[in-house]
């Protein structure tokens, strides 16, 4: 006998020592020798990381899909790992350092390297037991990091034949750049902030004194505004980098500066006797209409300014380093203008290593913090009157500076704000890697669900840029390449080889680095001969190689010929740039085969109210604090039954105690089944079955077993849980096993062991159709309902084959349990007592129907609270009324309520509805409050105002039944 009460926390602990005990997860575990394989790889998570619901749901859908096709009968993997987390894990150990003051440079790389390890293996990987507690069956034996030798090997692999390929090289781009790390990240690392802000308005003097007539007119070509200038006026937020303009750009089409397109202007900076002149050029980026139009161009430190720069050849000049401070290397500013002014009088652009040797940060603004030698500059250019002025209330003039939100990059785990910064990185053709990634998902090899994501992924795909893959950390795999004493990089896959390489290289030259390396050669020593790159990958580089070098590639493994390529990727959307296009890339280039068929995207996990969970509003959601309240599988079932394609899931913690609750419905049905007999007879033949309600609920479950696994094999997790609910709960529960009490208490012995095997079966199917969604319970109740027998695993049993139908026995079935419930509604809405027994009348019944009525008197005066069943021609006044199939049913209520005052009632309700429709509406069609307001508040005002609108259509319904109206 099952225990009364389903105690979650004893569970599930016993279930997972039990799987593991059984290595039940295993690759292959459960499948016949031959069988089909199906892979998953897990979007490995950081080291560092904990559990969030984001990997809870990313997770639950994954294993639904595992442990659905190991019943299938598969040859599964679920294949488990870590991310190395360059950035996040340097960061955690750093930190554990300087509580003991030590500086990782003063450890130096190796030992601190060693630290790293140390942490791993005393804290690292908490997740990995978060996920088991989630209930993730991977395959845990064959766990990888991305950092273990195995995938070090492919990692090297990959770089050196991309570099021998001509795909990877090392040049100088803007790259987003971390002051506090001093290291360059990716976009994904990025984290953009509305900030308050400043915007000033500078006056750029025309060279030489030179005047124009500046003319504004307005859409008729009517003159607004005319004056003659000696300046052309540009906006920025960012005064410290005017230092390193390159150029003033305009819009082609700009009317107002034509006259002097082609002209020079003075940056208004730095001593006067050095003022840097520069082109006033056109391009398409300036918008005509937003500040002056005139866009001061500073390639070496803004994006939209980089690319500008390069379609028009202006030198980028780069002002801060690794700190963000002003540069304070090289020559003395005069020297450095005179330079810059030299390449302005040319037009010769100078090589990457000259123009780098340029500071053009003047003498007294050198060393200074950015944001300081902002503040100074703004004073400065303020002091010398070059500040555009406007009016203030007394009507003086002062300059113009406006206080608006900007949007400001920030570092997510810095916390500072990121600074583009133009610096030596090795790169990747990711234009040329994408070219057969884009094919593939064009021509249909690669599918995503939803298809809209295909959008999101071409949109970046067809738009790429250089895929900036180093990074100026210490843990992280090292760069496999080396510089010789003249500067020229060796890359090989171990220090034997490129020693090899290198030597050679130089013995074949003439000259002195021959003779410089002979010279080394008797007393060798590496480091003499050759630098090793300090830098290290993207952790994106490795994770981009994760389907196959899990599996053991370069190597031909047996598991490579096996699970590759892989069969679905469950993600985010937020990282279908970072992971799944890369992945795309190097599956492709490296095994000329797509690394998945489809990439399901599900969405975000937001609050109740439809708000992005942050801490910063406090509105976080700690999966394992909701497992610990209510267990896994209600965690489990409840973000599978929101996670509707293309629809984020507002959790609600509610909601979760609510599927808990479905849990023990199953619960207490199983134990309901057990006090009466209920257990499995393998001698009892389905078919055979004679009671209409048994062929009935045999029929259903064979169209629930359908239902979910069509909703599953298309990604609809949603549809299959909630096929699973209806029918556990609505048709098992509260209808098939109330229908069996009569059954279970009569004396007809050859109707209730039909009905005992029939439900015995019937339990045994719904755990198996509820156990990727809710596998402790499952597993437990599988275990403790075999009949006194040790069963397999659950995990491991036959997926439900649908194969019986009976269409007679469920239609007369399903009329009963329309009709109850019928009933049951309109008394609920009429406020008629529930004790009191009400009179049936059948209008338009037919033969069938009347048989039907007569077979089924007794339960639908009990469920019903029917006091007996009659029939008449017409329907009866001052009675509710309801159509079930050909007939109609009525209530003749004028005996049990007040007819008047319930109608009275359900007016005032309906005056109540009707209110709060309008107050909604007039505030939905307010096109201010639905710009303004957050997206969540609109959305939840929609959902009132849709509640609003069917609780009225049901109290019109009510009413129209009650007074006829």
């Amino acid at each position: 006998m099952l225990e009364k009460n389903y105690d979650a926390a004893g569970v599930e602990p016993k279930i997972a020592a039990r799987w593991e005990e059984a290595d039940a997860f295993r690759a292959g575990a459960g499948a016949e020798e031959g069988a089909e394989p199906f892979t998953i790889v897990i979007p490995p998570p950081n080291v560092t990381g904990s559990l969030h619901m984001g990997h809870a749901l990313n997770n639950t859908l994954q294993d639904i899909m595992v442990r659905f096709e190991r019943m299938r009968g598969k040859n599964v993997l679920w294949q488990p790992g870590m991310d190395h987390a360059g950035i996040a894990t340097q960061m955690v150990v750093e930190r554990r350092l300087m509580e003991q003051q030590i500086h990782r440079r003063e450890l130096g790389r190796e030992a601190f390297i060693e630290k790293v390890w140390e942490w791993k293996a005393e804290s690292g990987g908490q997740i990995v037991n978060q996920l088991k507690r989630l209930g993730a069956s991977c395959d845990w034996g064959r766990e990888r990091f991305t950092m273990d030798e195995g995938l070090s090997k492919a990692v090297i692999e990959v770089f050196v034949t991309l570099y021998r390929e001509g795909l990877i090289y090392r040049g100088k781009r803007l790259v987003n750049w971390d002051p506090k790390f001093e290291t360059a990240i990716s976009d994904l690392e990025v984290e953009n902030r509305e900030v308050d802000g400043h915007m000033w308005h500078f006056k750029y003097p025309l060279a030489g004194g030179e005047t124009y007539t500046y003319v504004e007119k307005d859409a008729d070509g009517n003159v607004t505004f005319q004056e003659e200038r000696d300046y052309i006026s540009i906006a920025t937020t960012r005064p410290e980098t005017m230092l390193g303009d390159g150029a003033v750009a305009v819009h082609p089409s700009d009317e107002r500066y034509r006259p002097i397109v082609g002209k020079l202007c003075e940056i208004p900076v730095g001593p006067k006797e050095h003022r840097r002149l520069i082109p006033i050029i056109t391009d398409e980026y300036p918008d005509p209409d937003f500040g002056s139009g005139a866009v001061k161009i500073t390639g070496a430190h803004d994006f939209n300014d980089y690319q500008v720069a390069r379609r028009n050849g202006i030198p980028l000049y780069r002002l801060m380093n690794g700190t963000a401070t002003m540069r304070d290397d090289g020559e003395p500013y005069a020297e450095c203008a005179a330079r810059a002014a030299e390449i302005v009088r040319t037009g010769e652009l100078p090589g990457e290593a000259d123009v780098d040797a340029i500071n053009l940060v003047p003498d007294e603004y050198r060393g200074l913090d950015r944001y300081e030698a902002r503040r100074r500059i703004v004073d400065a250019i303020n002091a010398e009157g070059l500040a555009v002025t406007v009016k203030d209330s007394d009507g003086n003039a002062i300059p113009y500076v406006e206080a608006k939100k900007i949007m400001q990059p920030f570092g997510d785990r810095s916390g500072v704000v990121i600074e583009p910064m133009l610096t030596d990185q090795w790169f990747a053709d990711a234009e040329t890697l994408a070219k057969p990634a884009i094919a593939s998902v064009r021509e249909g090899r690669t599918n995503f669900v939803p298809k809209s994501w295909e959008k999101t992924y071409f949109d970046w795909m067809e738009n790429i840029q250089p895929w900036c893959i180093s990074r100026q950390l210490w843990w992280g795999h090292q760069i496999p390449a080396w510089y010789g004493p003249d500067g020229h990089i060796f890359v090989a896959k171990s220090e034997e080889e490129v020693l090899d390489v290198a030597v050679e290289h130089y013995l074949a030259l003439e000259g002195p680095w021959k003779a410089w390396v002979q010279d080394r050669l008797e007393n060798f020593a590496p480091g003499e001969i050759l630098t090793r790159d300090e830098d290290v990958l993207d952790t994106w580089f490795s994770s981009a190689l994760w389907p196959f070098s899990t599996l053991g590639w370069p190597d031909k493994t047996p598991e490579l010929k096996t699970y590759y390529p892989t069969s679905v990727l469950v993600t985010g959307f937020d990282i279908i740039f970072f992971w799944v296009a890369r992945m795309m890339m190097m599956g492709l280039h490296f095994t000329d085969e797509e690394p998945f068929h489809t990439v399901y995207v599900h969405a975000l996990v937001r609050d109740k109210n439809g708000a992005k969970m942050s801490k910063s509003k406090g509105n976080v959601i700690d999966p394992l604090v909701l497992i610990d309240e209510y267990g896994a599988d209600a965690l489990r079932f409840t973000l599978a039954i929101m996670a509707a394609q293309g629809r984020d899931v507002k959790l609600d913690p509610a909601r979760v105690a609510g599927y808990r609750n479905f849990g023990t419905k199953l619960w207490n049905a199983t134990r309901f089944a057990g006090m009466n007999g209920v257990a499995r007879n393998d001698d009892f033949v389905l078919h055979e079955a004679k009671l209409t309600l048994n062929r009935w609920i045999l029929t259903e479950l064979s169209d629930t077993a359908r239902q979910i696994t069509d909703a599953i094999t298309s990604y609809r997790f949603n549809d299959a849980a909630s096929a699973a609910y209806r029918f556990v709960w609505n048709t098992f529960c509260d209808w098939y096993l109330e229908l069996l009490k009569p059954v279970f208490m009569g004396d007809d012995e050859a109707a209730k062991a039909e009905s005992q095997a029939v439900a015995a079966f019937a339990l045994d199917e719904i755990y198996k159709l509820l156990h990727p969604f809710m596998p402790f319970m499952t597993e437990e109740l599988w275990a403790e309902t075999g009949n006194g027998e040790r069963r397999s695993l659950l995990c491991h049993a036959a997926w439900p084959a649908p194969e019986f139908e009976d269409k007679a026995a469920a239609d007369e079935m399903n009329w009963l349990v329309e009709l109850i419930s019928g009933i049951r509604s309109v008394r609920a809405e009429m406020n008629v007592p529930p004790s009191a027994m009400a009179p049936l009348v059948m209008v338009g019944a037919g033969e069938a129907t009347r048989e039907r009525l007569s077979r089924h008197e007794a339960a639908i005066g009990r469920l019903a609270r029917i006091s007996g069943i009659s029939f008449a021609d017409a329907a009866l006044k001052a009675s509710a009324q309801l159509v079930i199939g050909e007939a109609t049913a009525c209530l003749p209520l004028g005996d049990l309520i007040d007819l008047a005052a319930e109608a009275a009632r359900l007016r005032k309700e309906i005056a109540k509805a009707s209110g709060e429709i309008a107050r909604i509406g007039k505030k939905l069609s307010n096109e201010k409050f639905v710009a303004n307001a957050p997206e969540e508040i609109v959305a939840a005002e929609r959902e009132k105002l849709e509640e609003y609108r069917a609780t009225a259509e049901r109290l019109e319904t009510a009413l129209s039944r009650v007074s006829g109206e």
